[in-house]
C-alpha cells in the first residue's frame, strides 16, 4: 500500500525517542506517521536518570546510534531534532515552536524515568496537549504477567513458562512507516556533537573496531544469527569462539526490538539452540518484570537479610579487579575485554562477578557501578538482576555458597586458552602478577561471612 497524501501544513506529532532508536516496529512513530507531519526528537537529560544516569560507554554508543538513526531519517526526507533537558520544558517548547498538539513515546521501566514520564504525561495533558504512551520494547507487559494467585513472579522458570505457554503470543513487529511527512518548518536544534556524548579524550577506538551501530547493523546481526542458532545451546558458554548473539547493545538501545528477534528466530522446527536463545530474551523480560515491581533493587538487595552482609572495603583489590590484574587469567581476560570493547562474554561476566563478591567479598553494588560505566549494553534491569543473582541476594539467585573456581572455569570454558591469550598475553611469563588472593582461603572466608548472616 502506498503512502497516503498528508498535507504538510497540518500540526505535527512529536515522537519523543528514548532507547528505541529504530524505524521498524516503532508504534509511536508509525501511529504518528498515519496522522500527519512527524517531528522526531531526542532530549538529552541525564540528570533525570540519577542515580543511574548513562555511563561513559553507553553515552558513546548512544552518540553513534543517534547518528545512524538521523541518517536513516534523512533518507526518508526527515531528520532528528535534538534538545537538552529538562524533558518537560523541551517538549513544551517544541510544541510552541511547531504548533504540535500531540506527544507520542514508548514507556520506560526504570524507576526514575517511569516516575518522570507519569508526571510529564499529566502536565502535558493539563496544558492541552495529547500525550500517548505506547508499550513495545518488551515482549510482555510486566503488569500483565501474574501468578495464578495474582501475584508477581520471583523465580524465572515459572515466569517464563507463564509467558510462553499463554494463549497470547507477543504481538508481531510493526511495519516501518512508508513515509514521514515533514513539519511546515523545522525547529532549531543543536548538533549531535553539542550534546557532549563523546569523550573529550578518545578512548573508544576498541569499541569502534569491535562494533557497528544502528538499526541496519542490528538487523543484519539478527539475519546472520539465523544460520547459527542451531548450535547456540552448545557454544554460548565459550568465550573463545563466536557463540553468542552479541545483540545485547542493539537491544539495549532499541536498534532492534525483542519482537523482531522473537519472530525472526522462533519459526520453523523447534531446536535446543533456538529455545536457549529465546530463553535469553526471557531473562531480559524477567529482569524488567522484577525492576518494575521492585524498583529499589538497583540499590538494595531484594533479599533483605543481605542488607547486613559483612562486605569488605578494599580499594586496592577493587582496582586490581577493575583493571584485570587479579592474577586469575579468566577474570583478567574478561575485565580487559570489557575495558577494551565495552562488552564481556556472558559466562565470563558470571565468573568475574563471583570473584568480586565472593573471593574478594566486595559489595555487589561496586561491580554493578563499574559495569554500568563500562558496558555498551548497560541496562538497569539486566545489570541489577545479574549482579544480585551472582551475589545470592536477588530473585531466583544462585546460592551464595555456589562459588565459582576461576581456574576451573577457565579450563572448562576456554580449554585451549585462546580467549585468555588474546586479552592477557603475558600469562605464563614473569610479567604476569601472582593471584591477589588464594581462592581456597577466599572461599572459606566467604562461607564464614555467609554463616554469620544466616545466623
Amino acid at each position: 500500500m502506498g503512502a497516503r497524501h498528508i498535507p504538510e501544513s497540518a500540526a505535527p506529532t512529536i515522537v519523543w525517542l528514548h532507547r528505541d532508536l529504530r524505524l521498524t516496529d516503532h508504534a509511536p512513530l508509525l501511529e504518528a506517521s498515519r496522522r500527519g507531519p512527524v517531528l522526531v526528537c531526542f532530549i538529552w537529560a541525564p540528570e533525570e536518570e540519577k542515580p543511574w544516569e548513562p555511563g561513559a560507554a553507553s553515552r558513546y554508543w548512544l552518540c553513534q546510534s543517534l547518528s545512524a538513526l538521523d541518517r536513516d531519517l534523512r533518507s526518508m526526507g526527515s531528520r532528528l531534532v535534538y534538545r537538552r533537558g529538562p524533558s518537560l520544558e523541551a517538549l513544551q517548547e517544541l510544541a510552541r515552536e511547531t504548533g504540535a498538539r500531540s506527544v507520542f513515546f514508548h514507556r520506560r521501566y526504570e524507576p526514575a524515568l517511569s516516575r518522570r514520564d507519569d508526571l510529564i504525561v499529566g502536565k502535558l495533558e493539563r496544558s492541552g496537549l495529547e500525550a500517548r504512551v505506547f508499550t513495545g520494547d518488551l515482549l510482555f507487559d510486566p503488569e500483565r504477567v501474574r501468578t495464578v494467585a495474582g501475584g508477581r513472579y520471583r523465580v524465572f522458570t515459572p515466569f517464563w513458562r507463564a509467558c510462553v505457554e499463554s494463549e497470547h503470543q507477543p504481538p508481531k513487529p510493526l511495519e516501518r512507516p512508508n513515509a514521514l511527512a515533514k513539519p511546515s518548518r523545522w525547529p532549531r536544534s543543536p548538533s549531535l556533537g553539542e550534546l557532549g556524548l563523546e569523550p573529550a579524550v578518545d578512548w573508544a577506538s576498541g569499541i569502534r573496531a569491535d562494533w557497528k551501530f544502528g538499526e541496519a547493523a542490528a538487523c543484519e546481526k539478527v539475519r546472520r544469527l539465523r544460520s547459527r542458532v542451531r548450535r547456540y545451546d552448545e557454544l554460548r558458554d565459550r568465550p573463545d569462539i563466536e557463540g553468542t548473539s552479541r545483540l545485547s547493545p542493539h537491544l539495549a538501545f532499541g536498534e532492534v526490538s525483542p519482537r523482531h528477534v522473537w519472530y525472526s528466530l522462533s519459526g520453523g522446527r523447534p531446536t535446543p539452540g533456538r529455545a536457549a536463545l529465546l530463553r535469553q530474551l526471557g531473562w531480559r523480560e524477567f529482569a524488567h518484570h522484577l525492576l518494575c515491581h521492585h524498583p529499589k533493587t538497583p540499590d538494595e538487595p531484594l533479599r533483605s537479610a543481605f542488607a547486613d552482609f559483612p562486605w569488605r572495603t578494599d580499594a586496592r583489590a577493587l582496582r586490581s579487579w577493575q583493571r584485570g590484574r587479579t592474577g586469575y587469567p579468566i577474570v583478567d581476560a574478561g575485565m580487559r575485554e570489557l575495558w577494551g570493547t565495552g562488552w564481556m562474554h556472558n559466562r565470563v561476566r558470571m565468573v568475574v562477578a563471583s570473584f568480586l563478591v565472593k573471593d574478594l567479598l566486595i559489595d555487589w553494588r561496586e561491580g554493578a557501578r563499574w559495569f554500568w560505566d563500562t558496558l555498551v549494553d548497560a541496562n538497569l534491569a539486566n545489570n541489577t538482576l545479574g549482579w544480585q543473582w551472582c551475589a545470592g541476594c536477588g530473585a531466583d539467585a544462585a546460592p551464595f555458597f555456589r562459588i565459582f573456581n576461576p581456574t576451573r572455569q577457565g579450563e572448562r570454558f576456554d580449554p585451549d586458552g585462546a580467549y585468555v591469550a588474546r586479552w592477557v598475553p603475558e600469562v605464563g611469563t614473569a610479567e604476569y602478577a601472582p593471584p591477589i588472593v588464594d581462592h581456597g582461603e577466599a572461599r572459606k572466608r566467604a562461607l564464614v561471612a555467609f554463616d554469620t548472616l544466616a545466623a
